[in-house]
Formats: structure tokens, C-alpha cells, sequence
């Protein structure tokens, strides 16, 4: 019986002792160069906290989200919360002034053009000299041949045609001796499938390519002799049709000089049942050994993205939708294995799923919501649909639909969209995505955004 007694008493130090945690910081002494931080964590809430002496907000779940300014030097903060306390030392180093500011790269235009070779699969082609943001125009194979007429800073000018220029890392060109400014397209062949239109371009050698997105969908190969300003343009029309058919997914390749153009087949569903038979990849995001952003209460982002994930595989299932999960555990998996999944099951729709944050200089308490985030234009109504059923049935705010180049919806071959379903380091947000009706509710959110895509008008 003591020692029963004694082994009760130390559980309840210890519930004590750990009863006010911290998440981040996540060091008791860090350097954040930044204007503000913030304190993220739980606590007992019948037990008033305070930072510094003044006192700190917290949610009914005990989580809570408070910023504190940060001067230049040492700030030191004790967190207060009954008899436990937490000392933090925070150092935000002194703005360095530059002795010289670097001069802004210029173009240098060569004498003569010069010829280089693609040396990483996948090499991004950019409209600006930026290695970021929303600028590619296409992504090339490795051992494609390029023509060069100059530089800018660390990239590469990339010949289109005779009248437009594209850019590419330095890092991804090797130059060669030889070579020819332009392709000869001999012709091509058209096949009709179940699911594709395919086009076949026959071609002497690979060559820079765009497709355009648009009610007509446009395929653009550079640099290819005997047409006007060296520029072969096919259009496509995709009429939208008492169907509301959309455009659904495409791919372009060469397969030795042979360029291939696959264009998904518009959907038409059976408004009774629009999910029937369609394939759909569910990504939970991270997984392993990343953990992605740590909620107020501790929980990691990557475990609650596999909940929501289980629960809309759940749903879609139900509704005879063919679902494909990326990850079924706490599985490690890169981004590029990520879609090369999606694209190996051939599905139409890809969805990552996410909890959000912020960083330094930022308020956790202000940043609330939910979010979608696509690249290519043909999944932003997909995106708009869905985040209208999940705001109008989960009472989550409308955080947005927005353009955004994440390596997971960087991918053409389904309508890839990626979910911040809240922000983890919000407590009310955090609070919520924890729940398993939630969790629920939001799937029932999801897939009823899709149907309503999908679903034709009569």
C-alpha cells in the first residue's frame, strides 16, 4: 500500500511538472532574427499564465498562442503558470549593414549561340531568371539539346523559336561543342482511347516545349524549322458542352525524338452518383522523420494530416470513388514519390492534405482558417468548390485559394490541389482538428466539393 501511495504521489509531480508546455521555441535559449516571436504550448486553464507578468489567453483546450516583441540583444521571458515557471533567453542579432551592396546581375549576350544539353530530368524552364515563384513554362528532359544566346546572374537564355526567350539554372546545362538551332517535324499521328487523345509528334531531335491551358489548349514546340517564327502551334478546342466538360489532367513527353501529348478525356459522371469509379490519390503530407509544424497541444502535423487522410479515404470509398493513399503509417516518402504514385494509378485527382503555421513576425492567434493551394490553372475550380463546402460546413474561415508552386501540385497529369485544412499553432484551430467529428465533418466537406464539380448541369 506505501508503496502504491508513493508511485500515486510521483504520477501526480510529474502531471504537475509538465502540466505547462512549450512547443516553440523549442529551445530554452535561441537566436530569432525577427521583429517578434511567439510563445506556443498548453497549459492548465483554470490556472492564470502569464509571460513576463501579463497575462496570457488560453483556449478551453488549454492550448495558446502568444507574441512577444523582440529588441535587438538579449530578451528574457518567464512564463508563469501557478507554481511552475519556464525561463527563455531569446537573442536577436544586430542587423548587419553591408559594406557593398551587389550589383544587380545584367544580361551578357554572346557573339554567337551556343549549344548545351539538359543534365537533370525534370529541369524547370523559367520566363524570368528567378529560381522560384510561379515562372515555369515547362520542365525538360535530361539530354535535351538547348540553344543558348546569353546569361543573367546564374541562369541561362534559352532560345524559343525566333521571337521569346526562356531562362535555366546554370547548375542544369553542360555545354557542348556542336550542335543545330533547329528540329524538323516530320508529322504526327493522333490516337484516340477510352481516356486519352493522344498526339504523337515526330521529330528529329527534342526541342523546348509549352502547353497552355484554356478553353482551346494550346501545344507550343520551339524551334522547329519551316514554320512561322520557328514555332510549331497545334490548338485543341475544349468546348465546354451541356456536359460542363473540364479539362481533367494532360502529360507531354518524348519518348526518344517522338513527342507525346496525352490530354485526359472530359469526365461525365451519373449526377446520382458523380464519384463512381473515379480515381483519386489522398496524400497525408510528411510522415517519418518530419514531422511538419507541432500543434498547441503537441500534436504533430504529420499525424493529424494521416487522421483527416483515413477519414476522406473513408468517405470517398462510400461514395465509389477508387482511392489510392500515398501513406498509410507514419511512412517516409519524397515529394517526387509522392505524385510519381498518383501518376502510376492514373488518378484524376490528387490532394495533399496539411495543417498550417506561421513563422517569426507573425500571429498565431490572427492566422486562422482553411486553405487550398494549386499551380496549374486547370485545378483552381476544383479548389474553389471544395473550399466553399469545407468553409460553409465545418465553420472554418475561408483562408483562400491561391496560386502557389508546391512540388506536389506541380503535376499536370491530375488536378492536384494541396489542403491547409487550419493552422496547428492556432489554438482554436488546433482544438478542432484534433476532434474526430471534425475530422469527419471536413471529409463529408471534401468530397461533397468534388462532386459538386463534377456533377453536370441539367
Amino acid at each position: 500500500m506505501k508503496k502504491f501511495i508513493i508511485i500515486l504521489i510521483l504520477l501526480l509531480f510529474a502531471q504537475t511538472v509538465y502540466a505547462l508546455d512549450v512547443v516553440y521555441p523549442k529551445k530554452n535559449v535561441v537566436t530569432i532574427n525577427a521583429k517578434s516571436t511567439f510563445f506556443i504550448g498548453s497549459s492548465d486553464p483554470k490556472k492564470k499564465l502569464t509571460v513576463n507578468g501579463k497575462t496570457v489567453d488560453i483556449h478551453k483546450s488549454g492550448g495558446f498562442a502568444y507574441v512577444v516583441p523582440l529588441n535587438v540583444g538579449v530578451n528574457n521571458f518567464n512564463l508563469k503558470s501557478g507554481r511552475e515557471k519556464l525561463n527563455f533567453t531569446i537573442t536577436r542579432p544586430e542587423t548587419k549593414t553591408p559594406a557593398q551592396t551587389k550589383p544587380v546581375p545584367q544580361f551578357k549576350e554572346y557573339e554567337a549561340m551556343r549549344y548545351g544539353i539538359i543534365t537533370e530530368e525534370n529541369t524547370p524552364l523559367r520566363a524570368t531568371p528567378v529560381d522560384a515563384g510561379i515562372n515555369r513554362i515547362s520542365h525538360l528532359q535530361k539530354g535535351m539539346p538547348v540553344v543558348i544566346d546569353g546569361e543573367k546572374g546564374n541562369f541561362y537564355s534559352i532560345i524559343l523559336g525566333s521571337n521569346k526567350t526562356g531562362w535555366i539554372n546554370k547548375r542544369n546545362i553542360k555545354f557542348t561543342d556542336n550542335g543545330s538551332s533547329l528540329a524538323e517535324l516530320s508529322g504526327y499521328d493522333y490516337i484516340d482511347t477510352d481516356e486519352f487523345f493522344i498526339f504523337v509528334f515526330h521529330l528529329d531531335k527534342m526541342t523546348p516545349f509549352e502547353l497552355v491551358e484554356g478553353d482551346t489548349f494550346q501545344i507550343k514546340i520551339y524551334n522547329v524549322s519551316d514554320n512561322p517564327e520557328n514555332t510549331y502551334i497545334m490548338n485543341f478546342p475544349l468546348v465546354k458542352s451541356p456536359e460542363q466538360a473540364k479539362l481533367s489532367g494532360y502529360s507531354a513527353r518524348f519518348s526518344g525524338t517522338d513527342f507525346i501529348v496525352k490530354i485526359r478525356k472530359p469526365v461525365l459522371v451519373d449526377n446520382s452518383k458523380p464519384l463512381k469509379g473515379l480515381k483519386i490519390t489522398i496524400d497525408a503530407g510528411h510522415g517519418g522523420n518530419e514531422n511538419g509544424a507541432i500543434g498547441c497541444l503537441r500534436d504533430y502535423e504529420k499525424d493529424l494530416n494521416l487522421a483527416f487522410a483515413k477519414q476522406l479515404e473513408e468517405e470517398l470509398n462510400r461514395r465509389g470513388a477508387k482511392v489510392f493513399m500515398t501513406r498509410k503509417d507514419d511512412s517516409a516518402l519524397g515529394l517526387n514519390e509522392r505524385v510519381e504514385m498518383a501518376n502510376e494509378e492514373d488518378s484524376i485527382i490528387f490532394i495533399s492534405l496539411h495543417g498550417n503555421a506561421v513563422p517569426d513576425g507573425y500571429d498565431p492567434n490572427a492566422a486562422t482558417g482553411s486553405s487550398i493551394f494549386y499551380y496549374y490553372k486547370q485545378a483552381k475550380p476544383l479548389a474553389d468548390n471544395i473550399i466553399s463546402e469545407m468553409t460553409a460546413k465545418t465553420g472554418m474561415k475561408n483562408d483562400g485559394v491561391r496560386q502557389s508552386s508546391f512540388a506536389v501540385v506541380r503535376n499536370t497529369n491530375a488536378l492536384s490541389i494541396l489542403i491547409e485544412i487550419g493552422y496547428v499553432i492556432n489554438p482554436a484551430d488546433n482544438a478542432k482538428m484534433r476532434e474526430k467529428d471534425f475530422q469527419k465533418v471536413t471529409a463529408k466537406a471534401i468530397a461533397d466539393g468534388i462532386e459538386m464539380y463534377f456533377k453536370r448541369e441539367k
